[in-house]
């Protein structure tokens, strides 16, 4: 079930980027709502309200939580930009996912997620090295570097993607 569930496996952080996985993973953001769009693209209703696992989200479900997840991270990053230390709030995402706007088309979170990685990938590309050492607190993860964050917010999409083309591919869709 692991493997259906992390199906480019779990993160895990490099220590010490070196400026071209930066560059890498500010490609990576920039590019993924093109990701997500293409991977969708022609899902009847019927594909997009199949669970991507056993007892997981739907394809729609996981389509809307990226975009919740990612207003999330650019608040975080913001923060720990123009704050000391803060910490990051977190969110009940297995609640936010039974909530009515999960219902919506996903079309409008594409939308959302292509205006705000934009936004994103324009912030990464401003930062100097040592801004990627500011830091926040998560609930969840502890204190995480901008470093690891960008990283893990890369993996993230990159997560995503891979479990609706997983399910794409054990389909045949």
């Amino acid at each position: 079930m692991d493997h259906l569930r992390y199906p480019i496996g779990r993160f895990e952080a490099v220590q010490n980027p070196t400026p071209e996985q930066r560059s890498r993973w500010i490609e990576d953001i920039s590019e993924m709502p093109k990701m997500v769009r293409l991977t969708v693209q022609n899902l009847t209703m019927e594909q997009l309200l199949t669970e991507y696992r056993p007892g997981g989200w739907t394809v729609r479900q996981v389509v809307h939580h990226m975009a919740d997840n990612d207003m999330n991270a650019f608040i975080r990053f913001k923060r720990a930009l123009t704050e000391d230390s803060p910490t990051a709030g977190s969110y009940r995402e297995d609640l936010w996912a039974e909530l009515s706007d999960y219902e919506t088309p996903i079309e409008a979170s594409i939308i959302l997620l292509e205006s705000l990685h934009y936004r994103f990938a324009a912030l990464l590309n401003s930062l100097r090295p040592s801004d990627y050492q500011r830091t926040f607190t998560s609930p969840t993860h502890g204190a995480m570097t901008l470093d690891v964050a960008a990283q893990r917010y890369a993996w993230h999409g990159r997560h995503h993607i891979a479990q609706i083309a997983s399910l794409k591919e054990r389909m045949g869709w």
